[in-house]
């Protein structure tokens, strides 16, 4: 137990090989440790910053290439706008160069019909015109033949006027 407590009690000696191993420890820790632990670690530091700097790069290259596409999705859009409002305006077009179309067919369509109806008229006059006259000749040829008494002229052109009837 002597030694137990000679180990705990101070000495100067004691202290001065404690002092001494701690401070060669010191210096092997320095020499051979803390150098390659620091270099270790500013090696850690710079590879950290490489890969933030790294990151960041991707970061706003990703950032760069989200812009170009939210403006190539825009302009797709405008184009998408521009293409449909350019379809609708073409089939308006269209729609109104059809309605023309028909209507101009059916006016040219009502004037045919209108001088064909007159042209019909035309003809129908022309053959009514000419079967009076006929008829007229017709009664003024059997008048001349038969120069007759007025009863007997009367009674001719009743008959007559009941054959145009019938007809």
């Amino acid at each position: 137990m002597y030694l137990a407590a000679n180990l705990l009690s101070p000495s100067l000696g004691l202290f001065v090989w404690l002092l001494l191993v701690f401070g060669l420890l010191l210096y092997l820790l320095k020499r051979y440790a803390w150098g390659p632990i620091t270099a270790a670690l500013e090696q850690r530091e710079q590879n950290i910053a490489r890969s933030l700097a790294r990151a960041q790069e991707a970061m706003d290259e990703a950032r760069a290439l989200q812009a170009r596409n939210d403006e190539a999705r825009r302009e797709a859009e405008q184009a998408s706008q521009r293409l449909l409002r350019e379809a609708r305006e073409e089939a308006e077009r269209i729609r109104s160069a059809e309605v023309e179309r028909t209507r101009e067919e059916i006016s040219t369509l009502h004037a045919k019909a209108l001088q064909e109806i007159a042209r019909d008229k035309e003809a129908a006059l022309l053959e009514v015109r000419s079967e009076v006259a006929s008829l007229a000749i017709l009664a003024a040829e059997r008048i001349l033949r038969e120069s007759l008494d007025t009863e007997r002229q009367r009674t001719l052109v009743e008959h007559f006027l009941d054959d145009m009837s019938r007809n």
